[in-house]
């Protein structure tokens, strides 16, 4: 009997100590972008040309502004940070790590006002796109990306 509990303790804890594998150290991009039908000031920034066909697909713009952006290393999966520009600010609160993608509590501001607070899930395999406010004659794009 004794030897059969010593083996069920073993094996409960080699689950339990395994439960979750961790993701590996990644970096993760996060841009405030405003998307237009101006003609082009600027040439896309790097970090944007390589969803550019799927941000022309989903919103109808033609020209990507970069007006604010943040680069952090996520390493615990409970990291945070702050991507900002002059009127709007992107806080990222990592919550941890499920099923091979971080969860994320995401709040936008304009200035000191909350516009947006919402959960998500960010993988490398699945970039996280969101439409923002309308500002002036474009809209703001909200633009998460695994590195």
């Amino acid at each position: 009997m004794r030897p059969r509990l010593l083996l069920l303790v073993a094996i409960l804890s080699v689950a339990l100590s395994s439960g979750g594998a961790s993701l590996p150290e990644q970096t993760v991009w996060s841009g405030l972008i405003i998307a237009t039908n101006t003609p082009p000031t600027e040439p896309t920034p790097a970090e944007v040309t390589q969803i550019e066909g799927a941000l022309r697909k989903l919103f109808g713009y033609s020209q990507f502004q970069l007006i604010g952006e943040a680069r952090k290393t996520v390493k615990t999966g409970e990291e945070d940070w702050l991507a900002s520009s002059k009127y709007f600010s992107l806080h990222v609160d990592s919550r941890g790590e499920k099923a091979d993608a971080y969860v994320l509590n995401l709040k936008l501001f304009q200035e000191q006002k909350l516009l947006l607070e919402t959960k998500a899930r960010l993988s490398k395999a699945s970039p996280l796109i969101i439409r923002g406010p309308q500002v002036g004659d474009g809209q703001l794009v909200i633009v998460l990306i695994v590195q």
